[in-house]
């Protein structure tokens, strides 16, 4: 899913890097030290992809640049430049297969997430590798749209579900898309079957025989396609907040979403302070949603960074979308309802607007890239009463208004239209098959990609191994040593990662605010 509101500080950790690579390798030279063309491919060694802030976990890692076809089925004869960085293994003698980070998003660029996947250790013996999918923030053309991150920062102060603010959503989509294809851009062409070409074209330029994956949220969708599609490169795939390209959509959204939030509730229900403090919160987070929908409210905040004043108004479909990255702060969610339904807006009007206003959520998520897989992939494949029929059967208690916008992607079938891309082949909804082994890794408080899209990829996929972390929200990596533990000892050995640590996970302390 697009990175929620109150991740996109988490995920978002770019840097500036220098090349370290050498001059005149040898034939056992450190993988990227090399130019070498295969096909319609070229690798060539170089300086490090432009990120928005330095990142440390990049200093000392050798990059360059892989040219690629923007459109392998096109004649145009036009080509995409993407930046590639590849953080040395700490260890003096690494493994042959390195570790290929794909990033989430769609639209995230796999380099700024360079500082997560090395604070978890994946380079403890491995070559961590990060490209930018083509589209994305360091790659050449990149897909941004300010037009969109500034609709969404306006969009704090206007209902959240209302006609009228869908009709300013598909305005700012429409401004994007005109830009984009002003520049030659081939819309068409940003995608995952172009995308996992693209990494398939990498691994055979840096000359590797076998390498491994690591996905988070979309990323294990771009994953899973890359299985399908390119399977004889892998020797195994890890994927966390597990999005399946045959379920995608916006139906499984509410899904997930119901999955998250009672998790959470139940969790807090099970905590005696919790319980006695904040009872049925479950039916304090449903009456809160109707009761918004039915009078928003507007609140005044400001955010960090800034002294300006922010209006924002808080409606059923704000609140519901909040609440969906708010798992991320899970200790705060039962004090932050009770606040809201005492008349106290400013904590979650703050996340709300701060998580839409931060730096990190202007100019850096490919758009672009993020409509190119929807609009191909997801909304030919799911009408678009999908969203409300999921809605009323995961929520029937919440207001049809609510029902009918899936979270995370309001007006996404209006959107497509405007972006007008060709559907992609039906293939793009096929289960992923086949005895890679797999670590199908997710949360239990993840309301973005519900646990259950563990199991259900495994039905298809033989060597899987099915991991819930409870009590973690959406990319359990990020969050969990005992994730990054398990994630790290199933490189070591794909038939048995250690999970040990899972035992002694406990829930998180709930705030306890005043009564």
């Amino acid at each position: 899913m697009v990175t929620g509101i109150l991740v996109t500080g988490l995920l978002a950790a770019p840097a500036q890097a220098q090349s370290r690579t050498g001059t005149s390798p040898g034939p056992d030279a450190p993988i990227g030290t090399v130019a070498r063309t295969v096909g319609d491919a070229r690798f060539e060694p170089g300086p490090c992809p432009k990120t928005p802030e330095p990142v440390e976990a990049l200093d000392g890692a050798r990059c360059g640049t892989l040219t690629v076809p923007e459109n392998r089925a096109g004649a145009s004869g036009r080509t995409i430049r993407l930046g590639v960085a590849i953080v040395p293994a700490a260890t003096g003698k690494p493994t042959s297969d390195p570790i290929v980070w794909l990033a989430g998003g769609p639209g995230d660029d796999a380099v700024g997430e360079a500082k997560m996947a090395i604070d978890g250790g994946l380079n403890r013996d491995r070559d961590v590798i990060f490209m930018s999918q083509r589209g994305t923030y360091s790659a050449d053309p990149d897909l941004l749209c300010p037009e969109i991150d500034e609709f969404n920062a306006r969009s704090v102060g206007l209902e959240y579900d209302a006609p009228s603010t869908g009709r300013l959503h598909v305005e700012a989509t429409k401004a994007c898309r005109e830009k984009l294809a002003g520049r030659g851009i081939d819309l068409s062409a940003y995608n995952d079957t172009e995308s996992a070409a693209d990494y398939e074209d990498l691994r055979k330029a840096l000359g590797i025989d076998k390498w491994n994956l690591y996905g988070i949220s979309y990323g294990t969708h771009l994953a899973l396609v890359y299985m399908r599609l390119h399977p004889e490169g892998l020797r195994s795939v890890g994927i966390d907040g597990i999005l399946p390209p045959s379920k995608a959509g916006s139906a499984s959204t509410w899904s997930s979403a119901r999955q998250g939030f009672d998790g959470l509730f139940k969790a807090c229900a099970a905590q005696p302070a919790c319980n006695k403090r904040y009872p049925n919160l479950s039916a304090t987070f449903d009456r809160l949603v109707r009761d918004l929908e039915a009078k928003p409210v507007t609140t005044t905040v400001t955010v960090p960074g800034s002294d300006k004043p922010v209006k924002v108004v808080l409606d059923g479909g704000a609140l519901v979308n909040w609440m969906t990255s708010a798992t991320h702060v899970a200790p705060q969610v039962p004090a932050a309802l009770d606040e809201l339904a005492h008349g106290r807006p400013q904590r979650i009007a703050q996340q709300w607007a701060g998580g839409k206003l931060s730096p990190q959520a202007m100019g850096r998520v490919a758009h672009g890239l993020v409509y190119g897989v929807f609009c191909s992939e997801w909304t030919p494949y799911e009408s678009e009463d999908a969203a409300l029929r999921a809605g009323r059967a995961a929520f029937p208690s919440f207001p049809r208004s609510v029902q009918a916008q899936a979270p995370q992607l309001a007006f996404l079938h209006p959107d497509c239209d405007a972006w007008n891309v060709p559907a992609a082949a039906p293939s793009i909804r096929d289960a992923t098959r086949g005895d890679i082994p797999t670590l199908a890794l997710s949360g239990g408080f993840d309301s973005q990609t519900g646990a259950d899209n563990g199991p259900y990829v495994a039905r298809t996929l033989d060597n899987a191994k099915v991991v819930t972390v409870p009590y973690e929200p959406h990319v359990v990596f990020a969050t969990s040593k005992c994730a990054q533990e398990i994630a790290v000892s199933f490189f070591d050995d794909p038939a048995a990662p250690k999970t040990e640590c899972l035992k002694s996970l406990k829930a998180p302390e709930f705030e306890i605010g005043p009564s």
